[in-house]
């Protein structure tokens, strides 16, 4: 079977390397993208990725993912602090998963302090840049028999 890990990128994140560069750097969705294939690559896994603006399509892809998946590693965007339905679907296919923020949002305003993802992530990486979404593969990856 082949191990493979679902990435999901959320609203907005089609905007990288365009969209605030003092905080969200100069990387590219392209780059985001090869970084988590390579460290999959080095931890045996293969990477199927999405980015869309639209929850739906959104949830649709993590839906999908429990067909040949093993696990799913997301950076929800704003996402993160309005939607229980993108929770409900990560919850209700039982894979692990990895939340990824490249800015720390912790240290941002106040509304991007809250996560509906943080009490059921099996992962969280915060504040990394676009090197976090490597290493949420390795966690990730580690807790993947």
């Amino acid at each position: 079977m082949t191990r493979r890990l679902l990435l999901v990128n959320g609203p907005n994140l089609n905007l990288l390397g365009v969209r605030d560069p003092a905080v969200y750097g100069t990387s590219t969705l392209a780059d985001v993208e090869r970084i988590a294939t390579d460290a999959a690559a080095e931890a045996g896994f293969e990477v199927r990725s999405i980015q869309s603006n639209h929850e739906g399509v959104l949830i649709d892809a993590i839906h999908a993912a429990r067909e040949d998946c093993v696990g799913v590693i997301i950076n929800p965007g704003g996402l993160t602090h309005t939607s229980v339905a993108l929770r409900d679907a990560l919850t209700g296919i039982s894979l692990p998963f990895a939340e990824v923020h490249i800015s720390d949002v912790n240290n941002r305003e106040e509304f991007r302090r809250f996560s509906y993802l943080h009490d059921v992530a099996a992962v969280r990486i915060i504040g990394e840049g676009v090197d976090g979404y490597a290493t949420a593969v390795a966690r990730l990856a580690a807790l993947i028999p």
